[in-house]
């Protein structure tokens, strides 16, 4: 499945979703992704001037209901933290599932870190979160259908306060990508 959507790159780029897809399981519900993603040169240079990006996948997970609105069983975070390290030249991409953000960033608590060699290599890093566990087996009711809206995006507001005037309308810094899903009926008897 195949989608265009615009992340950090000019209309000529023009990235695409790679993989979507939703795993089930006996052990629970696996969310299977790989966007493409590129930096601008302004990014790029932000980036190398010592700026770290903030990216944030959210997927919510949620069961229709016919009386009510959908009820929402779980919500999952994860922030990941891009930041240049210029005595080493490489690209340190920082893993967080704290999913706050309200110290700037500073005060996210990250469980992994994982260095690159190059940007491209720290962006497909980024855009790639494989294998991700959603919900366990039991939080899936047969037969209901169930719902996951992924998103995906480059938190501004955990930039510097310099950086995030004006920023709101820049193509450059614009990265927001939000799919949705339905659950498979069946588990997958392969896995």
């Amino acid at each position: 499945m195949l989608v265009g959507l615009c992340l950090l790159a000019d209309a000529r780029a023009n990235p695409q979703v790679q993989q979507m897809a939703l795993e089930r399981t006996a052990e629970g519900l696996y969310l299977n992704a790989r966007l493409g993603l590129t930096a601008t040169p302004v990014v790029e240079d932000a980036l190398v001037r010592g700026v770290p990006l903030y990216f944030v996948w959210q997927v919510d997970v949620s069961r229709s209901r016919w009386y009510w609105s959908d009820k929402r069983l779980v919500t999952a975070v994860r922030v990941l933290r891009l930041a240049y390290q210029p005595l080493t030249r490489r690209w340190r991409v920082s893993l967080s599932t704290d999913g706050g953000g309200a110290g700037g960033g500073a005060g996210l608590q990250y469980a992994a870190h994982q260095n690159h060699d190059s940007l491209a290599d720290a962006l497909a890093s980024i855009g790639r979160p494989g294998r991700w566990r959603l919900l366990d087996a039991a939080q899936i009711e047969t037969g209901e259908t169930h719902r996951v809206e992924v998103a995906f995006r480059l938190d501004l507001s955990l930039l510097p306060r310099p950086f995030q005037i004006g920023l709101g309308n820049d193509p450059d810094w614009s990265v927001q990508f939000l799919q949705r899903l339905t659950v498979p009926d069946m588990v997958d008897a392969d896995r």
